[in-house]
């Protein structure tokens, strides 16, 4: 496999709740973190006292954040609409060779930031609201 580049692995969010996608303007960086909790079943009877997990429980959660350059684009100012309306949209990952997750998430935080002599930047982090999908690419 050949090595990808970081700018091709892109947040999308729902602009409309009608499935039309859009990458959010100016991000530079992005990241994506998939979480599963185990649950803990060992007993007394545990096979020389290691630990047993139960197979298909606990919560499986996911991740987004990105940052970037603010730009006031469409994508920005749907981005504050969905956090200040508390609005839990659909948003799409696109992850180079790999596929794409798609499903709900809700924005956590959004960070604004800039220096005197620097541009204005922002950083989001959404969390997971819900099951996701994911189609192989």
């Amino acid at each position: 496999m050949v090595a990808q580049n970081g700018k091709d692995l892109l947040i999308k969010l729902d602009m409309n709740g009608a499935g039309q996608f859009d990458t959010i303007a100016g991000l530079r960086a992005t990241r994506i973190s998939f979480n599963a909790e185990s649950v803990d079943e060992t007993s007394m009877d545990s096979a020389g006292g290691w630990r047993e997990l139960l197979a298909g429980a606990g919560v499986k959660s996911a991740s987004l954040s990105g940052s970037g350059v603010f730009r006031d684009e469409t994508t920005d100012a749907r981005a504050r609409q969905i956090f200040f309306d508390s609005e839990i949209p659909d948003f799409q990952v696109i992850i180079p060779d790999f596929g794409v997750v798609e499903g709900a998430f809700q924005i956590t935080s959004i960070e604004y930031a800039g220096s005197h002599n620097g541009e204005a930047s922002y950083e989001l982090s959404m969390a997971s609201a819900g099951a996701l999908s994911f189609v192989a690419l």
